[in-house]
């Protein structure tokens, strides 16, 4: 069997306040193989967010091991890690992170601009992203011109334009309305189903999350299935 694109064990993260030391991942381990469609859910504060940081090379466990696309994230520098995030994780928030000085267009060229692709070829790329995403028309339309869906399809434009092996949400419809929510969703689920990509997603909406392929559910810092 092919190895997981994710492979986490005895995994520990703690964050600070004042001088004590307050646990918020406690030896989790789950294997996520590649293709997979993952929603993780559980009440706020349960580690979702630190879980998906840790898995983009955001942030840095305490313990435990960590592997992402045969790369254990620990050994990397942080130079060594930007670089690796760079090629290897596309992010979708919840509030979008567009520039709203930059066009559609411009938010999306944004990664491009560190590679050495011509500029003839970031603007294809660019054109083909937009498409993909169905907002060709838009292109030239700054964010507070768009709606909220039309903005989270700006941001996963951006999100895939350099081919990420991993595509990380953070409650990617937690500021549209229903119908938005499903146009990203559907997205999102063509992206997995028809171009393979792996995509792990936190959500507190069940609609959400029936779109995942699994769902798992984290609770004070540990990982199992959602509660009957």
């Amino acid at each position: 069997m092919a190895e997981p694109i994710i492979q986490i064990r005895n995994l520990n993260k703690s964050y600070r306040r004042g001088s004590q030391a307050v646990p918020v991942l406690l030896e989790l381990s789950l294997d996520v193989p590649a293709g997979e469609f993952l929603a993780l859910m559980g009440p706020s504060g349960s580690g979702k967010s630190t879980l998906l940081n840790l898995i983009a090379g955001i942030d840095r466990a305490d313990g435990g091991s960590l592997r992402v696309a045969g790369v254990d994230l620990a050994t990397l520098s942080e130079g060594e890690l930007a670089a690796w995030r760079a090629a290897n994780i596309g992010f979708v928030f919840q509030f979008y992170n567009l520039l709203p000085v930059l066009t559609a267009f411009e938010n999306v060229e944004l990664p491009l601009l560190l590679t050495r692709l011509s500029r003839r070829q970031r603007h294809e790329h660019v054109a083909a992203a937009l498409r993909l995403v169905g907002l060709t028309e838009r292109a030239s339309h700054y964010p507070g011109e768009l709606s909220g869906g039309q903005q989270q399809r700006v941001a996963i434009a951006r999100a895939m334009i350099t081919d990420p092996t991993l595509l990380v949400a953070d409650e990617p419809t937690g500021d549209l309305d229903r119908e938005s929510a499903a146009e990203v969703l559907s997205l999102m689920d063509r992206l997995n189903r028809d171009f393979g990509k792996t995509i792990i997603m936190v959500t507190h909406d069940p609609r959400a999350a029936e779109k995942a392929h699994l769902i798992r559910y984290l609770d004070k810092g540990e990982l199992g299935h959602a509660p009957v």
